[in-house]
């Protein structure tokens, strides 16, 4: 019987890692983010270190060579690709057996693109904010300057944008790669996690 998974793609500083676990709570399903790392690491044996630093993260020496259609063109003597394809494609098989296991949230890492055809059902979505919002949220958590919480969201929201554009060929931020997509500028996270619930359980 198909599960039903809820993956969560989010600009950050928008919340979207904390409305997934509400999600996850409040509908009694397994959760899955930093945690699909230390389950990659035991299923692989790749020090959780490399894991870890390659997570949701593509070095700028791969991203040049991509082309514009998204076609990966490293040569696979490199070592940086062989790296990154086998932490990627590990990390992958794991996403794939969770989802095999029961209805779950995962967050980020390109769940939403590796689980398409799997049999289940299949909720992706996307959660962002303003940059201005964005930026106030970061200041007030982490108790730092507007320009370190600027360059802080800059560098990791190009982070995503990239790993995503790499294995996936898309747009990490583009609308057609969601089902579902929400602002959360004036929007409290518990009704947020409503409307993620509710639409779950419309879509086929």
């Amino acid at each position: 019987m198909p599960n039903t998974i809820i993956t969560i793609a989010r600009s950050y500083g928008s919340g979207g890692r904390t409305i997934g676990k509400m999600v996850a709570e409040k509908l009694g399903y397994a959760y899955y983010d930093r945690n699909l790392i230390y389950l990659a690491s035991d299923k692989s044996g790749i020090d959780i270190r490399l894991l870890f630093e390659h997570d949701e993260n593509v070095k700028k020496g791969i991203i040049d060579k991509i082309s514009e259609i998204g076609v990966k063109s490293i040569p696979p003597e490199s070592r940086n690709f062989s790296s990154s394809e086998e932490i990627f494609n590990t990390q992958a098989r794991v996403i794939k057996d969770l989802a095999d296991l029961g209805d779950a949230v995962m967050i980020g890492r390109c769940a939403g693109h590796i689980l398409k055809g799997s049999g289940h059902k299949l909720v992706r979505v996307f959660i962002w904010a303003s940059p201005e919002k964005c930026l106030e949220t970061v200041m007030n958590k982490f108790s730092i300057s507007a320009a370190e919480a600027k360059r802080t969201i800059n560098d990791i929201d190009r982070h995503r944008r990239e790993y995503f554009k790499y294995y996936t060929g898309n747009d990490w931020d583009s609308a057609k790669n969601y089902d579902l997509s929400i602002c959360i500028d004036d929007l409290p996270p518990e009704e947020a996690v409503d409307r993620i619930i509710d639409f779950s359980r419309i879509i086929r």
